[in-house]
Formats: C-alpha cells, structure tokens, sequence
C-alpha cells in the first residue's frame, strides 16, 4: 500500500479557492439550480433592504451576453474606509465572513431582519463568477469595484446624485454544468418574492427574447394564496394573520380548497425552505387548538380520537413567512430553518390568532371540521383495502405503517398524470418548485433500495420505499405469482419518470428494474 499521507497533505485553501473547489457546500449543486441560488443570493441582499424600510424596485436583468444584472434603489453600501484598507464595498464582496448585518441584534445597522445573516452569499457568487462589477451609490458618491473568480481587479469613484446597489456577474462555466437559464424559473421567482414583499416592484427584462414584465402585489399573501388556488374557490374565507412580539413576526394565509392535495410553502425572512421549525410550530398550534374548539362545539364526540395533522391538510394551502434577527439554517442553501424560536414563538403567536379567528368564524371552522372528517374516514376507508388486499399479514402480526413523503398532484384525469422519483429530499425540493401542480407528482426516494428480483415477497412487503410506490401507483402484489399487477381505474399515474443522479450509483439505479 503506497503511503504517501505525509505532513505535506495537510492543505489550507484561501477562502475563495475553497468555493470554487467545493460550491455544493455553498449552492447545494453545480447544474442550474446553483446558478438560480446564486441570483436568489444577490436579490435577497436587495429585498432585505425594502424590508428595512428603503428601496422600492429591484430591477434584473439578462443579458446578451450572459450576464445576469440585478439593482435596487436601497440605501447602498456605506462609503469609508473598512479596517483591511480598502472600501467597505470592496470588503463586503471580496473578503470572508465580512458584512452588514452581524449586529442585526444590537439594532445598530438598520436591518431588523434579513436573508442574509452569514457575510457569505455576495462572496460565494463573486468566487463562482468569471467577472463581478458591484456598483454602490449614496452621498453624492458612486463606487465601483470589479473582481474575477473572486479576485480583486480594480476600484473606481466618480459623483452620482443616485442610491443603491447595483450587481452584474457572469457565471463561471468551469464550474457550473449548465448556465442556461430559464426566463420563466426566474419570472416566476420574482413574482413570488413580490407577493411575500407587498408593495416591492419587481422588474425582469430578458434582452435575448425582448421580454419585459414587472410584479408587485397590493395584498401580499392574500394574492399569492389566490395565486397557488388558480383563482379557484375557497371551502371558505382564507384565514390570513400577522401576529408580533418583540423582534419576531409571523405571518400565516391558511385556506381550504376543494382539492384533495395540499401545498405548503415556508419562508424565513423572505426566504424560502423545504421544512422548519416554523411549520413544526404553526402544525402544533393549529391541530391543538382546532380539537380544543372541535370538543368544545360537540363537533368531536367523547370517543372520538383528535383531529391528526393528517386529517386536518387534504385540500389545505398554507403560506408561513416568519421574521426574526439572526435565523439559523441548515446549511448556506437554507432548506430548513432550525432556530427553536421558530418553533416557539410561531406556536404562541399562531395560538392567539386562531383562537381569536375560530371564535369569530365557526361557520366557516365548521366547514373545516366537516372536511377533515371526510379526510378521516377515507383515509381509513382506504386503509381497510389496502391491508385487505395485502391479504398475507399475520393476525398476530403488527402492520407495519410506511411514511411517504409525496407531493401529489390534483388532476382527477389520473392517466395523464405522471410522478417523477428522485433520489432523496434534495434532488425533489427544486423539482416540487418547478412542476405543474395540476399533473406533475414528486416522490424522494432513498437510494439504493430494495432489488425486488433477489427478494421474497415477505421482504418487499416490509420495505417501506417498494411498498410506498406500490401505493402511490395504484398497483397491486399478486401473492402467488409474487408479481406487480393493476387495474385500469386504480392507476393514479399514466407516465413514470425515474431521474437518476448523474453519477456511477445512478447510472446503476437507473438500469435496474424497480419491480420483479
């Protein structure tokens, strides 16, 4: 065996080398979607200064040539002198764990919230970026910096009458598989922005098809739930709420379809995450609180079990956007917020808001109430056939209950759905984003799971992601003959689309058969 680990293999990477070396660290992933990460990086730096009570319009753009421009008319970068030398414009892009808002806290920079919290993003996109110009304009002062893969290239100052910051980058493709970016990935980003910031104008030109819109929502989430509906009828009055206490704000649009699937979107300061401890604490709040007021109506008998969660999401919209100073989030990518007070105070602030709503609008509640007993019983219903036709469980044996995490989708034409399985949460959290609700379902599955053609039967009927699909499908196990069968009327799905990750693993996954 060659030993060649020595002293000399330990490295240190200078800061901006180490991003482009490792950007799924920072990104999430090197296709597109780390391209799209890296716009969001940028307008969340303008956005948070709207939220702050500056600017109001952010202007992007893309360029002929590729390069991607976004500015705002915010307060811009302060002028000075930073403690390294140079300006403090040219310290916020070009050197690490540097930034504006650190002392969010003390109340000191301005910023009460923000998306921005790590002195990171601005830098990851300077370091992924073959060139950077970041223009900063306030007090009769226009500064300009330019960097190259992270790199200091030149600074310039000249007089403007002006205020804001303006950013133009081009996308490294030596590090980025694909930069070809979709107009409407990005329309539809901006749109969503301008619902979760009302009163924020969002401006998108795209140079190369002559394509100019603008988005700005009066009613903030109130638009957006009308949005997500298709402009559909509700079961009843969306519940819409903004509760505060101290530095931490939540605010909550709950409405009810005549949908059987439900969509949640989540948000941090304006930024969006796939699960949180904000929604762990909006569930707790309202599943509590709706028994309580179920019991106490007479709507819930003495025997009757609680309303579940379960119960309580079939044709559910919910849009949480909470704000609180210093948010933590698992990983730069900020999937998940994991703060406590995340949970904590959007529970509390969530109770007293839904007391205040129930008691106000029983008719409607009652509505809710009726659904979710519907929900119930076929999902029972449902359950009963299932272990019926499985047919092989034990008396004596516990039937074993299988989590999926499946964003279905709501077309009662079923044949002319189609379902796309991924590998894991991280590969369906943009996928989710990007699909059509109406005939596009997702399901993360783990990867490298059961080969049904070496397994029993008794071994796939207890393999949690086989027996998932099988269900999610509409298929059926024929006991004898150990083999997939269905019916016609109970397939949910006309098309499957395995994506496989591009590696050696997925190449593997991607040529064996899902089922025997």
């Amino acid at each position: 065996m060659s030993n060649n680990y020595n002293a000399e293999s330990i490295k240190t990477l200078e800061y901006f080398d180490h991003i482009r070396q490792y950007p799924g660290m920072y990104i999430g992933s090197k296709d597109i979607n780390g391209v799209y990460h890296c716009i969001k990086e940028i307008l969340s730096n303008s956005i948070d200064e709207f939220l702050n009570g500056a600017g109001d319009t952010i202007h992007l753009i893309l360029r002929k040539d590729g390069g991607i421009f976004i500015s705002d008319n915010g307060r811009g970068i302060p002028h000075g002198k930073h403690p390294s030398g140079c300006s403090p414009l040219q310290a916020c892009f070009g050197i690490a764990n540097t930034g504006g808002k650190f002392d969010n806290a003390t109340g000191t920079t301005g910023y009460n919230t923000s998306g921005g919290e790590h002195g990171t993003g601005g830098k990851v996109v300077n370091a992924l970026s073959t060139k950077m110009i970041v223009t900063t304009e306030n007090e009769g002062i226009k500064e300009i910096v330019e960097f190259s893969k992270g790199h200091f290239i030149s600074y310039n100052q000249e007089k403007s009458e002006k205020h804001g910051v303006t950013v133009l980058f081009y996308p490294d493709e030596t590090i980025f598989e694909d930069i070809e970016i979709k107009s409407n990935y990005i329309k539809n980003m901006m749109q969503e922005f301008s619902f979760l910031c009302s009163g924020l104008n969002f401006i998108f030109e795209d140079e190369k098809e002559k394509n100019k819109e603008s988005f700005c929502s009066k009613n903030g989430l109130l638009d957006y739930v009308n949005f997500l509906n298709k402009n559909q009828n509700f079961l009843c009055k969306p519940i819409y709420f903004v509760e505060k206490e101290g530095k931490f704000e939540v605010e909550v649009v709950l409405a009810y379809t005549f949908s059987y699937n439900s969509i949640i979107k989540l948000y941090t300061n304006n930024i969006p995450q796939e699960r949180g401890t904000h929604l762990t604490g909006f569930k707790t709040a309202f599943t509590s609180t709706f028994n309580t007021f179920a019991r106490e109506k007479k709507w819930l008998k003495d025997k009757d079990d609680n309303f579940t969660g379960a119960d309580l999401e079939e044709g559910q919209i919910l849009i949480i956007n909470f704000r609180m100073i210093d948010p933590v989030f698992k990983g730069q990518n900020k999937e998940e917020l994991s703060s406590s007070e995340g949970r904590t105070y959007v529970q509390k602030l969530s109770t007293i808001a839904l007391k205040n709503y129930f008691y106000n609008n029983e008719k409607d509640v009652k509505g809710i109430a009726d659904k979710a007993i519907n929900a119930r019983r076929a999902r029972e219903a449902a359950k009963k056939a299932r272990e019926a036709a499985r047919g092989q469980v034990k008396k004596k044996e516990k039937v074993i209950k299988f989590d999926t995490k499946l964003a279905d989708c709501y077309s009662k034409d079923r044949l002319n759905c189609e379902i796309y399985i991924t590998e894991g949460d991280s590969a369906s959290a943009n996928l989710k984003t990007a699909r059509d609700n109406e005939f596009q379902a997702v399901m993360p599955v783990r990867g490298k799971i059961l080969n049904t053609q070496k397994a029993t039967l008794d071994k796939i009927q207890k393999n949690a992601e086989i027996m998932n699909m099988i269900d999610a499908f509409g298929l059926k196990i024929d006991t004898k003959s150990m083999k997939v069968t269905y019916d016609r009327d109970d397939i949910r799905y006309g098309k499957i689309i395995i994506m496989s990750d591009a590696d050696v693993d997925g190449q593997v996954r991607a040529n064996e058969r899902l089922f025997a």
